[in-house]
């Protein structure tokens, strides 16, 4: 069964997320791009902030597929040991790839946060949306670089998965949500009819009116600015 779109996908996503419905706790952090759309359903939903949590893989020289950690929005760096002792990357290399990918990062995050100040993960249930998992190799990153700012609770949570992948993320995230678990699975788009990419305009647009909701129901914040 297919999802007409991010938006549907967010509905029956949502759907499955009911008993956050109104918990002050809950944080909701999408992956851009795709994941926002799908996000932005959830957090109206469970009238939750929503936010971005971007990750950007550290390629290592000469091999930029192969990844020797990854940063994470909130200043979080990962490194993966096993991978840099093994093909002795120096710690300049590191240095030197952190710093590019530091750059964009944060060049994304102006893009799509503004002027607004990162949200406090601390102690909160965070629930990171993507538009779903095949390898679940960004997410795998998303909680690892999460953990090290110390949420009450992570879940991990998207309309469609690989039964495999879904099962991986027991052992890492608090709780996992695969909405659904189609077999056979090859990729997330054949789940959905329209599966157009995400723009950073939708992804700022979002992120906006998502502030804009939530804050007009709490009297005490000051407007949102864009």
């Amino acid at each position: 069964m297919l999802f007409r779109n991010r938006t549907e996908a967010g509905w029956y996503l949502a759907s499955k997320l009911s008993k956050y419905v109104d918990d002050p706790h809950v944080l909701v952090l999408a992956l851009p791009r795709g994941g926002v759309p799908v996000a932005f359903e959830v957090a109206q939903a469970l009238n939750a902030p929503l936010d971005v949590f971007l990750v950007r893989k550290l390629g290592v020289p000469g091999q930029e597929e192969v990844a020797m950690g990854a940063i994470a929005t909130g200043g979080v760096r990962v490194l993966n040991r096993d991978i840099i002792n093994n093909l002795r990357i120096s710690e300049e290399d590191i240095k030197y790839v952190t710093g590019i990918e530091r750059q964009e990062l944060q060049r994304r995050e102006r893009i799509y946060r503004g002027t607004r100040p990162e949200p406090t993960v601390k102690d909160r249930t965070v629930i990171l949306v993507d538009d779903g998992l095949a390898t679940g190799a960004s997410m795998h990153a998303a909680v690892s670089a999460l953990r090290r700012l110390q949420p009450g609770r992570i879940v991990v949570a998207v309309p469609v998965g690989a039964h495999e992948t879904c099962e991986a993320f027991s052992s890492e995230a608090d709780e996992t949500i695969c909405a659904r678990e189609p077999v056979p699975f090859f990729a997330v788009g054949q789940w959905y009819g329209d599966f157009s990419p995400t723009t950073d305009q939708e992804v700022r647009e979002l992120l906006l009116r998502a502030a804009r909701t939530y804050e007009a129901a709490q009297p005490w914040h000051e407007p949102v600015s864009a």
